[in-house]
């Protein structure tokens, strides 16, 4: 019988494509992969407040490793979150704001923005809809924020300075040159991965990581095995044990059978 393994999918990109849409050959593989005694998670930059649409969880996960690895549930129970302290989150919030960048802060339990910065950008709108309502203030919840990480807006400012202020506490994963992640120094989705193998008295050489763009780079770089999907990003499949096919061409269900956990 096959060693146990735990295999670490990421959602946008991977899961499911930019519209949402899940190929049914998808939830087979995991489906048969659990059938088969193997772990599945989910492994998202997503914040927990943010992975809650039931046609994603509905597929069945043991777990979710979420917000860049600064949170981990296994079978609804909380691993581990390492929530920001507040003075450092204030701190964060007016060094945004000198710099005009739109701060947007992510938590366990919601999101917080104000949504009179974001009047010109679709995402209150869109994150009301994905959170199920966890948004919040930041205004009106001052000093009493929940969170782990950040995204924020740069369309206007200087961008090399407002990072450099920020560089003592986080990394950065800058997606283009309007949107980047806000990640507190020593976490990521690879971080995430292990302290979840710790937890389980895993090996993480008996891990698995499907991935497609930069913010999977921690988790590719520490997995066993990393996968990377057709379609994804260059710089994600330069650290690629194997590139499957594309997301909407089976990538995960192939891959999963060329290693043979289906």
């Amino acid at each position: 019988m096959q060693k146990k393994k735990a295999v670490f999918f990421d959602i946008d990109g991977t899961i499911w494509d930019f519209n949402r849409r899940i190929p049914a050959s998808t939830i087979r593989a995991v489906h048969a992969l659990r059938e088969n005694g193997h772990l599945a998670f989910l492994c998202t930059g997503r914040c927990r407040a943010h992975v809650c649409d039931p046609r994603l969880l509905g597929i069945g996960f043991d777990g979710i490793v979420c917000a860049c690895g600064t949170m981990a549930e296994y079978k609804g129970e909380t691993l581990f979150y390492n929530r920001l302290d507040n003075a450092l989150v204030e701190r964060v919030i007016r060094v945004m704001r000198r710099y005009d960048v739109l701060p947007l802060l992510e938590g366990r339990v919601d999101v917080y923005f104000d949504e009179e910065e974001f009047r010109w950008h679709d995402f209150a709108e869109r994150l009301r809809e994905e959170t199920e309502g966890h948004v919040r203030s930041i205004a009106e919840n001052w000093g009493r924020w929940e969170v782990s990480k950040f995204t924020c807006v740069m369309e206007h400012a200087d961008r090399k300075a407002f990072m450099d202020e920020l560089s003592d506490a986080f990394d950065f994963i800058v997606h283009n040159e309007s949107i980047a992640e806000l990640i507190p120094k020593g976490f990521d989705k690879g971080t995430g991965i292990a302290k979840v193998c710790e937890f389980l008295g895993m090996d993480i050489s008996d891990t698995y990581a499907f991935g497609d763009s930069a913010n999977d780079l921690g988790m590719l770089r520490r997995a066993g095995t990393a996968i990377v999907m057709g379609d994804g990003a260059a710089v994600a499949k330069a650290e690629a044990d194997y590139v499957t096919a594309p997301l909407a061409d089976d990538g995960i269900w192939k891959a999963c059978r060329h290693f043979g956990l289906i």
